[in-house]
This record gives structure tokens, C-alpha cells and sequence, in this order.
């Protein structure tokens, strides 16, 4: 599904160069739940950019779905986003002036898809995330925050995407919220078929992945130094 060859992505700064990503090989199967974490500065949220064309690398290749992801246009890459990749925040990044429907319904309008179309299937989707009733129209300001990451899990699904991507998802929530949505996201990888990876500097997260991938320096540690780590 989702295949890293040697990636690197450097950086400039002042009069040196920062390399954020050094050399990183991994592959990702469908369906596969991965956490990758490491600690702050370790190279984690580059690597998330990269996976989902917000980022192009410095050297290496992506392959997504046989596509190497790093040699389409601009154009292309907007497709790639808007079709292939779900993206969950630790902020949420919802539109505050929206309602939690209207907000799930946005990104199928970017593509094209009817109005009434967009309405059933965010209102399915956000039943999906056990939001229903009332709460459907409410605006992000009427939320928790927990409320507010399901419609963001709602709205990276919109458009059927094969892989999300969630950068921190339960960083601003309590335990037991942050729980409940690392539980969703696990549901989804294994009941739709959708690769799902967190990036997480949070142990109790990490350990409820399929699998853990850690960076240190840019660089991904073998699999048995990972799992010997202390990834706080």
C-alpha cells in the first residue's frame, strides 16, 4: 500500500542545513494500524508530511498504490490529497463557522460530489463516530474537544480515502477521551480496510498499534531497539 525508499528531507537553516528525515525504508500494508513515534524534534511530523504530499523529499521515493506520489504535478498532488489521504490534527482544524454536518460535507464539495450526497454521507459518517442527533449541528464552538476530533475523524473520511494520516490526534484530550478516539481509529483500519498511521510521542498510544515504527534523528530505528525504547 504505502512503500518509503530511502527518504530524506533536508532543511535550510541560517547558513547550515537541518536534515528532518534521514534515509527512512519502511513499508505499510492495507489495513495496517501503525503508530510512529520518537521524541519531539526526532523527524515524526516530516515523515507524516511527506507520506501525504504536503511535503516533497529532499531524496527517496513514495510509492502509494504502485504510484510514486513523489514525481506527480501540482495538480496531481491535489488529487492525491484530496482522494487518497485523510488527515486528523491535533488541533482539529475545523471550520469554527460551520456545523459538525457542514464540516464533514466540505471536503466531498472539493471533489465534486452532490449536495444532497455530501448531506447523507456526513451524517452517516458522523453516526459512524457516535455523534448523532442534536450534535450534528452543532458548531465546533458548542463541542468538546473530543466531539470536535470524532467530526474530524468523520471529515478525514469523507471522500473514502485509503490511508489517514493523525498527527497527535489525543494530544489535547484527557486519558479516557484519548482513548476512545485511538479506539475509533483502530476500528477503522480493521473493519474498513483503511491504513491508518499515528504519529504520537504517547507510549499508551503506540502500544495499541499494530505495529511501531520509531525515528530518532530523522533516522527509523530497527524494529527490536524500537521496541526497547522509551518513546516519551
Amino acid at each position: 500500500m504505502l512503500e518509503a525508499r530511502e527518504v530524506t528531507k533536508s532543511f535550510r537553516s541560517g547558513n547550515g542545513t537541518v536534515t528532518a528525515v534521514n534515509g527512512v525504508t519502511m513499508t505499510i500494508a492495507d489495513g495496517e494500524f501503525v503508530a510512529i513515534v520518537g521524541r519531539s524534534g526526532s523527524g515524526k511530523t516530516t515523515l507524516m508530511n511527506l507520506l501525504g504530499a504536503l511535503e516533497r523529499p529532499t531524496n527517496g521515493i513514495i510509492i502509494a498504490d504502485g504510484q510514486d506520489i513523489t514525481q506527480l504535478s501540482p495538480r496531481e498532488l491535489v488529487h492525491y490529497r484530496g482522494r487518497k489521504i485523510g488527515f486528523v490534527f491535533q488541533s482539529y482544524n475545523l471550520v469554527p463557522n460551520l456545523t459538525s454536518t457542514e464540516n464533514v460535507m466540505l471536503p466531498m464539495e472539493f471533489i465534486g460530489v452532490g449536495k444532497s450526497e455530501r448531506r447523507t454521507r456526513a451524517r452517516q459518517l458522523l453516526e459512524q463516530v457516535e455523534l448523532t442527533g442534536v450534535k450534528q449541528q452543532r458548531k465546533p464552538g458548542r463541542m468538546s474537544g473530543g466531539e470536535q476530533q470524532r467530526v474530524a475523524i468523520a471529515r478525514a473520511l469523507a471522500n473514502k480515502p485509503s490511508i489517514i494520516l493523525a498527527d497527535e490526534p489525543a494530544g489535547n484530550l484527557d486519558s479516557q477521551t484519548s482513548s476512545t478516539i485511538i479506539d475509533l481509529l483502530r476500528g477503522l483500519s480493521h473493519s474498513e480496510g483503511t491504513t491508518v498511521i499515528v504519529v504520537t510521542h504517547d507510549a499508551t498510544i503506540a502500544d495499541q498499534a499494530d505495529r511501531m515504527l520509531q525515528l530518532e534523528d530523522g533516522r527509523l530505528l530497527p524494529a527490536t531497539q524500537a521496541a526497547g525504547e522509551d518513546v516519551r
